[in-house]
This record gives structure tokens, sequence and C-alpha cells, in this order.
């Protein structure tokens, strides 16, 4: 049972809650969630993992995924700053 409503933002409540309690950002839990109410949760989770490591990139292609996701302040950000911030987002 979800610890709180919503509203109507939120088509996944019960998967929101569980990724909030997991410690993943209100963003992100809510886009992931949504996406799982649209396709199944298996489908979204098979998505996952194809991704370059964060660590393998350069600075500028960090900065360049930060400015498509709207990370503020990226431009004062090091490297580690940056992954931080992207994989928090």
């Amino acid at each position: 049972m979800p610890k709180s409503d919503h509203g109507p933002s939120i088509k996944d409540p019960e998967q929101y809650e569980a990724m909030r309690d997991d410690g993943m950002s209100k963003e992100k839990a809510a886009r992931i969630s949504n996406q799982s109410d649209n396709e199944s949760r298996s489908t979204v989770g098979r998505r996952g993992g194809d991704a370059e490591d964060y660590e393998d990139r350069t600075k500028d292609e960090l900065l360049e995924r930060a400015r498509e996701i709207g990370i503020e302040g990226r431009s004062k950000m090091d490297k580690g700053d940056l992954i931080d911030a992207l994989r928090n987002h």
C-alpha cells in the first residue's frame, strides 16, 4: 500500500514508493514508475544496463548528458561530481 497519495502524476505508486525507499530521487522514481505503467515492469527493467559506464566517459560527454537532463550547476562540477549528479538525478 502506498505511503501517501501522490496524485495523478504518479501512475504506479507502489513501485514509486519502493524506489524512493531505496534512495532514488523523486524525479527518477516517477519517470520509471510511470513508464512501467505504460509497459510491463519487466520490459522497463530489461531496458537498463546498456549504457557505457560514467567512469569511462570524458568530462565533456558527462557535461553534455547533464545538460540534456537539466542538471543545474554542472559547469562548476568536476568529473566525480558530474557522475554523482547523473546517478542521483
